[in-house]
């Protein structure tokens, strides 16, 4: 197994520019209490990202040598470990400059379920999968709180409202989660012992039209090409092979076939072409970027699939990889893609890129009903997947083959 190059620096998970460690910024501690520090001014960056003056009036930042996690301010003397990009001025929390973060990128064409998606692999990493994988999963900055609660976890997990479909960045700014994931690992042997290894896991709710809108793409090309990682979720709805299937279980899209854009394929090959562009490879070079390609509202798919489908069986829930399951689940997606005339979708994805995966997940884990959760709640169904086998690749999960294969 190939591991994808290690990132050089810090990229900012906010506006994605690459950072040397001797260009980070510092942002003074500022005054508190019987503190002296310096006062509160308008950081214009800050304010220019943002959108907004609001909440930008801060202690002002100052160069010093980013490569040490601490530095006085030069004005009132104060030491401080608050770092922050120098273009953007966001800050960038200690564990994210000091672990090799890896940014992951969330691709979808409309429809897809992307904004279910998140709202529920966030909550598993924070619940059951985090247990299972003795892991962590921290917000880096208070923005990223709470738009988690207020836009996913209080109306989808909460209420059980479904989350509307993404309007366009057109529309108004949209800022990124920024989280942290963080497992301890032990290693064995005679001197056993414990270690952190940390994944930065940036997600971008993208609508499908910013993908093409050349008013609104140089913030998600710059996501793009930042990665380290693509997860592209796929709507079967919008394959005609799988919507005859299911036609009478569930309706199609409503845009289903109305917009080649919208397309998958489509979708997949002009993140391709953003992604070679960033790599510079030769014509017919693949990408080294790992790529998981997954096709959700797998629960409307699955009464019509044999019993000993792979598809049918859950995660062993052991904290590594299963391999055999996982030659089984991609090689059971391969051949529905193929059933279904889509089978050109994993033929381009194997001569474009050096390593891709194909899975099967449901984050809801039922069909919704008008407009809200079924009756049976949130029950997702391998939502993890995608990203325990890109920690698998990025060597933060063991693999194992039950079936000593």
């Amino acid at each position: 197994m190939t591991r994808p190059p290690a990132r050089q620096g810090v990229t900012c998970p906010y506006c994605f520019a690459a950072v040397a460690p001797q260009r980070i910024l510092f942002r003074c501690r500022g005054q508190a209490g019987r503190r002296q520090g310096c006062a509160p001014v308008l950081d214009k960056e800050l304010a220019e990202y943002t959108g907004s003056t609001a909440g930008a009036s801060l202690p002002p930042v100052f160069a010093a040598s980013g490569r040490k996690g601490r530095a006085d301010c030069p004005e009132c003397g104060l030491p401080t470990g608050n770092r922050a990009c120098p273009e953007c001025h966001n800050p960038l929390p200690s564990a994210y400059c000091d672990s090799p973060g890896r940014i992951v990128a969330l691709v979808g064409a409309k429809n897809a379920g992307k904004s279910t998606y998140i709202a529920v692999l966030l909550h598993e990493l924070m619940n059951r999968v985090g247990t299972e994988l003795d892991a962590s999963l921290v917000a880096c900055d208070d923005r990223t709180i709470e738009r988690y609660k207020r836009d996913f976890a209080r109306p989808l997990l909460e209420e059980r409202r479904l989350l509307p479909t993404t309007a366009s960045a057109a529309t108004g700014p949209r800022e990124p989660l920024v989280y942290l994931l963080t497992r301890t690992r032990t290693r064995k042997g005679r001197f056993a012992r414990a270690r952190n290894d940390s994944l930065a896991l940036v997600l971008f709710d993208t609508a499908g039209e910013d993908l093409r809108s050349r008013e609104v793409t140089d913030l998600h090309l710059r996501y793009l090409e930042a990665a380290d990682a693509i997860i592209f979720l796929v709507d079967p709805l919008e394959l005609p092979g799988a919507r005859a299937e299911v036609r009478d279980a569930v309706p199609a899209p409503r845009t289903a076939g109305e917009d080649p854009d919208s397309e998958p394929l489509n979708v997949i090959a002009r993140v391709t072409e953003t992604l070679r562009q960033r790599h510079g490879t030769r014509p017919g070079e693949p990408l080294p970027v790992p790529v998981a390609v997954a096709l959700t509202k797998i629960d409307v798919l699955r009464p019509g699939l044999l019993k000993q489908s792979a598809l049918h069986r859950s995660r062993s829930g052991q904290g590594v990889l299963d391999l055999d399951d996982r030659d089984a689940v991609n090689e059971q997606v391969r051949a529905m893609l193929h059933d279904w005339q889509a089978g050109q979708l994993d033929t381009y994805l194997g001569q474009q890129y050096a390593g891709h995966a194909l899975f099967g997940l449901s984050a809801l884990g039922g069909v919704p009903e008008r407009g809200r959760v079924g009756a049976g709640g949130v029950r997702p169904y391998r939502a993890e997947d995608p990203l325990l086998w890109l920690l698998y690749r990025f060597r933060m999960l063991d693999g194992v083959r039950p079936g000593g294969g």
